[in-house]
């Protein structure tokens, strides 16, 4: 990306009338730059997205704009243009705690524990569905996009390919290794449910903070782990490719990643076996192939250690604030354990033969009965959680924080164009 400018120029430089000082450069970006920025006569600290006017997204501010008041969304501050310079200014909320795929990838007490991964993405669905319930879709849900707070809060953010529309003819909108298979005109229809497409990214994620990676590199006929799924879209799948996931957990992924839309879970539904799912990890888990495995090592993906040192923990109603996260060694693969995939399965393996293995040597075999019973979803809003203190955590004493980082990694794919392929 070729700025029009030196964006490290513009550190030390004021806006906003000389009451706000840019004091260094977060993050430069496909679509703008993210400065750290202190109010002078406050000195409180804001992340602010300087946006040139030729690719300026107006798009953007209003729909940010429109759902900035949830608790789980980074709140849009002001806008500020600068007329001398032609330039706007997106003064956002400060995150201290940096991305959520930092958070993963540098295991920081996130993957195998249960309460953690559950409080989290409960904020997540909530976030998305009050954006739903706004008529926004966001279309670019992943983890450098979830902002991480004191206490585990997380917030959505970055709306530049936020949409109005329910069905969108946008084909390839969003990051390659989390937008749904109709997202990339793998369909015989002339769009996509964008609110459906959001629905199958917060699946990735899920799976990204339980397992600390992704079930595939992208969910196209073109990828060979996902042709497997597209052949036999069933929870054994799951339980096979991902390291020691619980039943329960790879039947309620056979709902999120449904490759009809129309049947896809619903994000109230999702919330409910959320609450109920009493393991997302299964330390008893065994594979089904003996000496050739699906099971990776140390070196090659996160470390086994958080699942086996776990205690079970009891079924909750309602998530409480994580504590007492276990700090494990840093891996050497750790900081590419979302971006460079580790294929479960070789062109040689028997997707029939593992799934008959696993079923015959299992108490119980994957089907959707095996679900647990949920109780009936409350008539008010999965987004009046945070009215009603479920996601208050106790107020964080101060303490000094290490500047927020954003991470680009996957900023080059950001727009991932994918042309005319259809299921057969």
């Amino acid at each position: 990306m070729t700025h029009p400018l030196d964006p490290y120029n513009l550190v030390n430089t004021f806006i906003d009338k000389k009451s706000i000082q840019l004091v260094s450069v977060l993050g430069i970006g496909a679509y703008g730059v993210v400065y750290l920025g202190v109010h002078v006569p406050s000195s409180r600290r804001y992340a602010i997205k300087l946006i040139t006017r030729h690719t300026s997204n107006d798009n953007e501010i209003q729909l940010h704009c429109r759902v900035s008041g949830h608790s789980g969304i980074l709140k849009l501050e002001k806008v500020v243009h600068e007329e001398r310079d032609n330039r706007i200014y997106l003064v956002l909320e400060y995150a201290p705690g940096g991305d959520l795929f930092t958070a993963i990838t540098r295991q920081q007490g996130i993957m195998g524990n249960e309460e953690a991964i559950r409080y989290i993405f409960l904020q997540l669905v909530d976030a998305v569905q009050y954006c739903h319930e706004q008529g926004v879709s966001h279309r670019d849900l992943k983890p450098e996009n979830i902002l991480v707070f004191p206490q585990w809060r997380v917030k959505l953010a970055d709306f530049g390919l936020a949409t109005t529309q329910l069905v969108s003819a946008g084909f390839g909108c969003g990051s390659t290794f989390y937008f749904s298979p109709e997202c990339q005109g793998h369909t015989i229809n002339k769009g996509y449910s964008t609110r459906q497409n959001d629905v199958w990214s917060l699946g990735v994620i899920l799976v990204n903070m339980a397992t600390g990676r992704n079930p595939w590199r992208q969910a196209s006929f073109i990828d060979p782990t996902f042709q497997r799924y597209m052949k036999r879209p069933k929870p054994s799948f799951f339980m096979t490719t991902l390291p020691r996931i619980s039943e329960d957990f790879a039947v309620l992924l056979s709902r999120i990643f449904c490759l009809d839309p129309s049947r896809r879970i619903s994000l109230p539904e999702l919330r409910i076996r959320i609450k109920n799912l009493l393991f997302f990890k299964d330390s008893r888990a065994t594979f089904p192939f003996g000496g050739k495995t699906n099971q990776v090592s140390q070196s090659q993906s996160l470390s086994f250690a958080v699942y086996a040192n776990s205690k079970p923990r009891h079924k909750k109603s309602a998530p409480s604030i994580p504590s007492g996260f276990k700090s494990l060694p840093l891996s050497r693969s750790l900081v590419h354990s979302l971006c460079d995939y580790v294929d479960g399965w070789s062109d040689h393996d028997d997707y029939d033969l593992a799934t008959k293995a696993y079923n015959d040597g299992h108490p119980r075999p994957l089907t959707e009965a095996s679900l647990l019973q949920s109780p009936p979803p409350s008539s008010s809003s999965a987004c009046s959680s945070t009215s009603s203190g479920e996601y208050n955590p106790p107020t964080p004493q101060a303490s000094p924080m290490d500047p927020y980082k954003i991470d680009m990694v996957a900023a080059s794919q950001n727009i991932f164009t994918y042309h005319h392929h259809v299921f057969n």
